[in-house]
């Protein structure tokens, strides 16, 4: 089961022109997050902080625009606009073009789920989720979904990543969040696995954000050196043995090069 976004509170005033908008689009990303069993309004209201005409005012907005769509039991999910809108921005250059085929091969070859992440803030914002064969599965992190930056292994090697000011700066801001929902992820613990997946190369979650899932990641980077985003592997704790971790890294590191390849080529293009 996924794990919810911190709630994010706003006080329910009459809506402007512009708040309706950010409203609608909060409203948009949390029936993302919420992956595919859908959001009922219930927690739709809880996460958002607005009540619930308010709600369900912006999500019949949004199921006519063909953005959201409200299925028999009455939950929420992602419309068929909203896929056609994806598969354009998709086709542009950047790093979803880059990194689609790579991530499907990646969960094609280890029977794993393959995710691509990017940083946003001081959070990690999984773009895409490929699963692979193997039965059991990890759902820690569905596509559309947020967490600190630094938790969960894409996020964590995106952290490991930044100059030590700036991961610093993370650390201090995302301190509460640690504390209220990840408190095994202390301030001593988050620089013990910043600078293990920096002398590895690869970041690694042995379950810490759900017990019993796993994962491995890579930090993925723009020709001139900029972080572009994060390849991880997430699958159980069964999978990920000590005599098959060797194989799993190859396989990202990679598919890891083939990304930053494609993005050098964009950019020569551009």
């Amino acid at each position: 089961m996924t794990q919810p976004e911190p709630s994010v509170h706003i006080v329910d005033t009459p809506d402007t022109g512009t708040q309706s908008v950010d409203r609608a689009l909060m409203l948009l990303r949390r029936i993302g997050a919420s992956g595919e069993q859908g959001a009922s309004l219930a927690s739709l209201v809880a996460e958002t902080g607005l009540n619930k005409a308010t709600v369900r005012r912006l999500a019949l907005a949004l199921i006519r625009a063909g953005m959201a769509e409200q299925d028999a039991a009455s939950r929420y999910h992602l419309g068929e606009q909203i896929q056609v809108l994806g598969a354009q921005a998709a086709r542009r250059p950047g790093l979803m073009a880059a990194a689609g085929e790579s991530v499907m091969r990646l969960a094609q070859i280890t029977g794993d789920a393959a995710l691509l992440s990017v940083r946003r803030g001081a959070s990690s914002l999984c773009l895409m989720r490929e699963e692979g064969s193997y039965p059991l599965r990890s759902h820690a992190l569905v596509a559309g979904q947020t967490h600190p930056l630094g938790v969960g292994a894409g996020s964590l090697a995106m952290l490991a990543a930044l100059p030590d000011d700036e991961a610093d700066t993370i650390l201090r801001a995302i301190a509460p969040v640690l504390a209220d929902r990840y408190p095994t992820l202390t301030p001593d613990r988050m620089r013990a696995l910043i600078a293990r997946t920096r002398a590895e190369g690869v970041a690694l979650n042995p379950g810490l954000v759900i017990e019993g899932s796993w994962g491995l990641g890579i930090a993925l980077h723009h020709p001139d050196g900029r972080l572009a985003g994060a390849l991880s592997v997430a699958t159980v704790e069964a999978r990920m043995r000590p005599d098959r971790l060797p194989d799993l890294i190859r396989h990202l590191r990679a598919e890891a090069a083939q990304i930053e390849n494609r993005l050098t080529q964009k950019d020569k293009l551009t």
